[in-house]
This record gives structure tokens, sequence and C-alpha cells, in this order.
């Protein structure tokens, strides 16, 4: 996922997509206490995309709120 997917993101989109993604990497995380991973990276991916998601989401709060002011 880049970045300019998620600026395309609705508010919506975006709190359903960060939801998946938490729960990907909780089930990553039961896989590797049970040596089931495949791919490794995988973490990484899913840990910079929540960022990205987070960042953007932040973003958009600041600028309604500085927008409201």
């Amino acid at each position: 996922m880049t970045g300019q997917e998620v600026r395309a993101m609705g508010d919506e989109e975006i709190t359903v997509e960060l939801k998946k993604l938490r729960e990907k990497l909780f089930g990553l995380r039961m896989q590797k206490v049970t040596g089931k991973v495949e791919d490794t990276a995988s973490f990484g991916k899913a840990r910079k995309d929540i960022a990205r998601l987070l960042t953007e989401a932040r973003a958009r709060a600041l600028r309604s709120a500085r927008a409201g002011a």
C-alpha cells in the first residue's frame, strides 16, 4: 500500500483497513509462536501500512481541527 493509495481512501475506509491490518498482524504473531510463518517480511509490511494509515488519519484530524478553528 502506498501513501497515494492511502490519501485516496475515505475516512471510513481507513478505519476498516486499520482493523484488517491489526488483525493480520495479530495472526502473524500467532503463526510466529506456532512456527508456521512463511514470509517474515510481512511483519514489517503490515506495521508500515498501519503507520501510513495512522499518519493520514492524524493529518486529516489536524486539518479539520484547523479548519474548524
